[in-house]
């Protein structure tokens, strides 16, 4: 039985994964990689102010070792699967957020053991490290390794629009059903499992990371200048973690009442951070930090994929037609003076475009018209 859940939770995470990850055009991916500010601001936020966030709050509660290791595991831990979800459903720099998935988590086959070592000794007395199942904790990284990889390449491969919203839609279905089944098998140990029984420094200590990491993220990427579908999608990928792996840990590290305290850590950590961010994306979306028109309903908003709808619009634009690069012959006069003769090329290869996705999005080309003009243009209902 534990196989078949391991199984399942393991296939919805792939399909989850690989959704995202084939929703990204490959030029906006590739975009993203040269992005070196973007991407070493999120790696020092999730690899080195996550981890000593936690470690402050360990100090300063005096956690109990069953807490604080897990509590620790959770912040070391690369970014969640779901921050690929959120930030799809609300509209950031998706490209940005499949890239920062995949390095964070190749990253952490180093960092997670190194910030675990680092801070757990700094914390307590016994090498608890040693009591860690590796394999175990390392299989989630590779599941999400291998659905990125699959999924970037049948983007590449199928070269469509179209695959990309179809694909986006698999991977909200696959969120979705993945979001059900933890809720089911972490509700299903009994009185145990109850989160109303726990002492005041389990629910300021487990949420204290989540938000100081939200702040500091937003500001950092403020000062940098980063772009602001950008810095959303910093945030999220600092401050949402992939619980999973602290489970993982908890089930072979803990028993008994232990075990029951350990897994509320992650558990809780989950509902936080999932709470925390839906209110921090929606506010962003309405402050014009998305890719989608703060001015278009909630429901077309989280439905509606704006980055293949961006990605199309700059495809289009990139077929541009310019003057000839021949200054001496771009022009000539006809015969009687009166006309001018004007020649030109095309410098991209029409043939290279993708398969049209058949999104017409009227909320954002309204939007479009409203940035370019200054006044509110009135939408048909």
């Amino acid at each position: 039985m534990i196989d078949i859940v391991e199984l399942a939770g393991s296939l919805l995470l792939f399909l989850l994964v690989f959704g995202m990850s084939a929703t990204v055009d490959m030029k906006a991916l590739l975009a993203q990689v040269k992005n070196k500010k973007a991407i070493l601001t999120g790696c020092f936020l999730q690899f080195g102010i996550l981890p000593l966030l936690g470690f402050a709050v360990v100090k300063i509660l005096n956690m109990n070792e069953t807490m604080g290791i897990t509590l620790l595991v959770v912040t070391s831990s690369p970014g969640g699967s779901y921050s690929n979800w959120w930030c799809s459903m609300f509209n950031a720099d998706l490209a940005l957020s499949v890239t920062m998935t995949a390095i964070s988590t190749m990253l952490s086959c180093v960092a997670l053991p190194a910030n675990l070592l680092l801070y757990s000794r700094f914390s307590y007395d016994d090498d608890v490290v040693s009591l860690l199942d590796w394999p175990s904790l390392f299989t989630a990284l590779i599941v999400v390794i291998g659905a990125i990889a699959l999924g970037l390449i049948c983007s590449a491969k199928i070269h469509s629009h179209r695959f990309n919203v179809l694909s986006n839609k698999l991977g909200n279905i696959a969120g979705i059903s993945l979001v059900l089944f933890s809720a089911l098998v972490s509700n299903s140990g009994g009185e145990d499992f109850r989160m109303w029984n726990r002492d005041w420094k389990f629910y300021v200590g487990v949420a204290l990371p989540c938000f100081a990491g939200l702040i500091i993220s937003n500001v950092m990427t403020s000062i940098l200048s980063l772009k602001r579908p950008e810095r959303v999608t910093v945030s999220i990928e600092c401050c949402y973690q992939n619980v999973g792996i602290a489970t993982s840990v908890a089930l072979t590290m803990f028993e008994g009442a232990d075990l029951a305290e350990a897994m509320g850590v992650p558990f809780y950590y989950g509902i936080l951070e999932a709470v925390i961010l839906g209110v921090y994306c929606i506010g962003a979306w309405k402050m014009g930090w998305t890719k989608a028109p703060p001015n278009a309903p909630f429901c077309h908003v989280i439905a509606t994929s704006y980055e293949v709808i961006v990605a199309e619009k700059y495809e289009l634009q990139a077929i541009e037609v310019t003057l000839s690069s021949d200054a001496h012959d771009n022009e000539s006069l006809s015969d009687d003076g009166d006309t001018i003769f004007a020649y030109f090329r095309s410098e991209d290869d029409v043939g290279d475009t993708k398969e049209p996705s058949g999104l017409h999005d009227e909320y954002y080309h309204a939007h479009l018209e409203e940035q370019n003009s200054g006044e509110k243009p009135l939408i048909k209902e």
